[in-house]
């Protein structure tokens, strides 16, 4: 592997950084923190990606603040060596750089998808969200007050990951954030939604866990049997809309 990092900017002179990744990736390092204009990026380069693939490349993964390419090194000497300088073409790594490099500094005129909207019924309390009462006390609010403040904003996802189908959201108030249970939780079922810290999450599936659990959605974010397998994908703004026990047990048996 080649011991490199490269820097490329793009067309406004931001600078993006290029890191090895073993013999076969690439990490495109978009920002340094989570925010908007990052997530923007990682949406631009995501966008270029899935519409204009290299040849070589196997498949691209985005993440908070970066985007990793993994590529096939053979193919790629074959597709690109050709047209690749004398000193870079029997490097795989300095091809897919080069290209990679290209793209970057195109990619304020890189458009973004509009964002899909993902309505997330949830059923707050109970035995599905056994620590609705405790994220209320330690935040000086009423339950209720709590289920109005999550179900009041808009929740980008960030990136998936820890799980098949997880989604990493963006968006949650500090009015209702609760720092994470001293004691994990062995399994928590798919479907629940928590909090922990600043973040809220739905668990796609069954798992150990140490978030605090405000509710359940009838809805399945694994979708094994499909193309993407998860229902959440990036770029994504999520809704979370208030339902009753019985609207959640009647959903259940539609789709059970």
């Amino acid at each position: 592997m080649l011991d490199e990092t490269k820097r490329a900017s793009t067309g406004k002179h931001t600078s993006v950084e290029l890191v090895p990744l073993g013999d076969t990736g690439i990490v495109i390092r978009l920002g340094d923190t989570i925010d908007e204009k990052t997530h923007r990026r990682v949406r631009q380069v995501s966008h270029y990606l899935e519409k204009y693939p290299f040849t070589g490349m196997v498949e691209y993964v985005p993440t908070f603040t970066s985007v990793t390419v993994y590529y096939e090194p053979l193919a790629v000497l074959e597709a690109h060596a050709k047209d690749t300088e004398p000193k870079d073409r029997h490097f795989p790594y300095r091809i897919v750089s080069n290209l990679l490099k290209k793209m970057v500094s195109a990619l304020d005129d890189q458009p973004v998808e509009s964002a899909r909207i993902v309505e997330i019924p949830v059923c707050y309390g109970g035995d599905l969200g056994p620590d609705l009462e405790e994220v209320a006390k330690y935040n000086g609010l009423s339950v209720e007050e709590v289920i109005a403040i999550h179900t009041s904003a808009d929740y980008p996802v960030y990136m998936l990951g820890f799980a098949p189908g997880f989604a990493y959201l963006g968006g949650m108030s500090e009015r209702i954030a609760t720092p994470r249970r001293k004691t994990p939780r062995l399994s928590i079922p798919a479907g629940t939604v928590g909090i922990a810290g600043r973040q809220t999450g739905i668990y796609s599936i069954a798992t150990p866990g140490g978030w605090q659990l405000i509710g359940k959605t009838p809805l399945s974010l694994f979708l094994p049997d499909q193309t993407p397998p998860s229902l959440l994908r990036v770029g994504d703004i999520v809704r979370f809309k208030a339902i009753s026990r019985r609207e959640f047990e009647e959903w259940k048996g539609e789709n059970g």
